[in-house]
């Protein structure tokens, strides 16, 4: 089902879209939730810090793919919002193109790239196979994560965001059934719980297409247009590939802090990998405001409402401003019990590791809130250059949190990379955004 996002309060827009996008990335995090919490309890600490050791790989690809697929998309919200239904079919058949192509590539440099980079990031002996074993499988179904979420982001581009939502919910699921399966029952260990995640994403993804096929015809393909120009995939690839590779640079980033942080000690890694967790989930919803942001920007820059987008980055920033507060507060409360649920009552080390990095991040998160606006607003505009900017300096940050902060604080010098990222980052964003609002008010 489409929605129209020119027309209509943008508050009420913004937030009516956001709050499907709120749930569903939060159920989507439950994959990797599950698999921490899961893993912790029945595999061990050394289990736990296994997946911590490779959880900033999956973020260098899986953050890749999510980048990307969104990008492409907003070429496919552009041409919604302008009425050009034509353009919508043909920016389909030009995304699964691109995403075929990119399954590949990306499948073939995951597995070859996997082992020499968790030895890179000096990952400790005792976890280097069971952190092996977990990314191998995660970088063999990423053809998976893919077309799942290209899938999503084509039915989110025409302002429907709620159906994602089921097949989220519906996957979630399943994956926390399959890893009881896998895990304590079966005895899979942490291949299991990789196993669980990529076939819980391929369902959705079948549930994706089905939906499609049956409630969307506005992208059915046609034979006529499966042959795109030279010229009309690089539209889509202009704003995907930089996306994409903001995520994928802000990994890089976050695989220079794991190389010092491993170097800390087990119980360092594991309090880090179980808090890192629990902010993920609990940065969702500012994520979904500014992915909110992406696709009201793309109709209405496509509608040429110009003004309208000014006033949904104002309604929006009072909305997630006002969300990050709360949950910064609660996480600095509650964050000892909910560490706990990962590691149990008998690793008081790991538990204080955690909050440690709950309390750094939790009273930065208004800087994220308007990071996220900034950015994705841009990328609805068709931006990509000054967002990259933004990637590259959130990577030197948290260079300078690994190579320095860490020598001289330790722990707390691993735990300010994520403010200092954040700073780093925003600053260039808001400023290119009031640059380009005031060029577009006195184009149109």
């Amino acid at each position: 089902m489409t929605k129209d996002l020119t027309t209509g309060g943008p508050a009420g827009l913004i937030f009516s879209f956001s709050v499907p996008l709120i749930i569903g990335n939060i159920f989507q995090q439950m994959y990797l939730l599950v698999d921490t919490l899961i893993v912790g309890r029945f595999l061990g600490v050394s289990a736990l810090a296994a997946v911590g050791c490779s959880g900033c790989l999956m973020f260098l690809m899986i953050g890749f793919v999510l980048g990307f697929t969104n990008g492409v998309a907003i070429y496919t919200g552009q041409r919604f919002g302008a009425g050009d239904l034509a353009g919508v079919r043909k920016s389909t058949a030009a995304c699964m193109l691109i995403c075929v192509v990119m399954a590949v590539v990306l499948t073939v440099v995951g597995i070859l790239l996997a082992k020499p980079m968790l030895i890179f990031m000096q990952t400790p002996a005792e976890v280097l196979p069971m952190a092996y074993a977990f990314i191998s499988v995660i970088y063999g179904g990423i053809t998976v994560t893919i077309m799942f979420n290209m899938l999503m982001n084509l039915i989110r581009a025409l302002g429907d965001s709620r159906t994602p939502l089921y097949f989220l919910i519906f996957g979630s699921a399943a994956n926390i059934g399959l890893e009881i399966i896998f895990i304590p029952v079966w005895g899979l260990g942490i291949v299991g719980a990789a196993a669980a995640t990529v076939i819980c994403q391929l369902i959705s993804a079948v549930l994706c297409l089905l939906y499609i096929k049956k409630k969307m015809p506005v992208l059915h393909i046609k034979k006529s247009d499966c042959w795109p120009t030279a010229a009309f995939v690089w539209a889509h690839l202009r704003i995907g590939l930089p996306m994409g590779f903001q995520a994928s640079i802000i990994a890089l980033g976050a695989i220079i802090l794991q190389v010092s942080l491993n170097n800390l000690g087990e119980f360092a890694v594991a309090g880090y990998a179980a808090a890192q967790k629990i902010d993920m989930i609990a940065v969702m919803p500012m994520m979904s405001f500014g992915m909110a942001m992406a696709a009201y920007t793309a109709q209405n820059y496509g509608a040429r409402k110009i003004q309208r987008i000014n006033q949904g980055v104002k309604k929006c920033i009072l909305m997630s401003g006002i969300f990050s507060i709360f949950i910064g507060a609660f996480l600095i409360h509650f964050g000892p019990d909910m560490l706990r649920q990962f590691v149990g009552d008998g690793q008081p080390k790991v538990v204080e590791y955690g909050q440690l990095y709950l309390i750094i991040d939790g009273v930065s998160y208004i800087i994220l809130s308007l990071l996220f606006i900034y950015r994705f607003t841009l990328q609805g505009l068709g931006q990509s250059i000054v967002p990259t900017i933004a990637g590259i300096m959130e990577l030197v940050m948290r260079g300078v949190a690994a190579v320095f902060l860490v020598n001289i604080y330790g722990y707390i010098g691993a735990c300010l990379a994520n403010p200092l990222a954040w700073i780093g980052s925003c600053l260039p964003l808001a400023i290119m955004y009031y640059y380009t609002q005031r060029s577009l008010k006195s184009s149109y």
